[in-house]
Formats: structure tokens, sequence, C-alpha cells
């Protein structure tokens, strides 16, 4: 059995995964980091060469090979709940657990953090905190729909998380 973090970006799903995985005595794996992994090339640069769309492709081979791991924390990617299919491979052998945040809170943590800023693209020409607004509001229903469980990730620190989600599970 699996534990699975979704969220949108900024709302702590590896530095969370990776304490609640040590916390259960679980391996750690992140559906972004397979992706770049195989690519060889920042998610920036797969947007850059292929788009959205190959982007996509990219992290459904992902999921599918992180759904076939066990007793495994699996940080997946915050549009990860876009593709049905992506949902459907992981509730198969997984807890799917939604981290949620404000889109003030996201943007201020994705503000924050520098190497994410260079190494993830913006998916809007809108930018900021109108696209982490105008994404959530498109996305909030999808996580909904895909968690088991839902955290609010607002005002928890990563280890307040990961020991309450050790509770939970």
């Amino acid at each position: 059995m699996n534990i699975v973090l979704i969220g949108y970006r900024g709302s702590g799903k590896s530095v969370v995964g990776k304490l609640l995985a040590a916390r259960l005595g679980m391996a750690f794996c992140d559906t972004d980091e397979i992706i770049v992994a195989k690519a060889g090339k920042t998610i920036r640069e797969i947007f850059a060469v292929g788009g959205e769309p190959a982007f996509r492709l990219l992290e459904r081979d992902a999921v599918a090979q992180a759904a076939r791991l066990d007793n495994t924390v699996i940080a997946a990617g915050g549009g990860v709940v876009l593709d049905p299919a992506n949902i459907s491979a992981l509730k198969h052998s997984a807890k799917i657990v939604w981290l949620s945040a404000t889109a003030e809170v996201l943007y201020q943590r994705i503000s924050a953090d520098a190497a994410s800023q260079h190494t993830r693209p913006n998916l809007t020409t809108a930018g900021g905190l109108e696209e982490v607004k105008r994404l959530l509001a498109r996305r909030t229903p999808l996580y909904q729909a895909a968690a088991d469980i839902t955290v609010d990730a607002d005002n928890q620190t990563p280890e307040q998380l990961a020991w309450y989600l050790s509770q939970m599970v």
C-alpha cells in the first residue's frame, strides 16, 4: 500500500512526503523527479521544447511507474489530477492525501523558493498570484474528487503535517 500526496505546487508534497516516509519506515518517490531523470531536462526545459502536452505524457508514464511501487510515499506533481488515468492508476494501490492550501499561502511559498522558480515554468500568461488563483480554482474540484483524505496545509509546518498524517494512515 502506498500513500500519495497531491496538491498545488508549494503545498509541501515533497518535503512532507520525505518526512512522512521516514516516520513510517516507507520509501519515498517524487513523480517530478522521475520525469526529470527520464527526460534529462528540467521541467522548465521540457515545457520550453514540447509544451505542456509533452510534459503531461511524461507525467503519465512517471505516475504509472510510481503506482507499481509498494510501501512508498509518492509526491505527485501538482497537475497530476488533470488526467483521470493518473488518478485511476494511483487509487489502485494507494490512499490519496490532498495537502490543501490557499492561493495566497501557495504563492508566498512558491515565491520564496528560488530553485523552483528557475526549474518550473509559469502555466498561464497571468503569472504570479493571479495564475495560482486561476489554476487552483480549476484544480480544486479535481483534488477534492481524488482525495481520500484532505489536510489543511496552510498553518502547519511540514513536521506537524507528517506527524498528523502518520497518525491518520
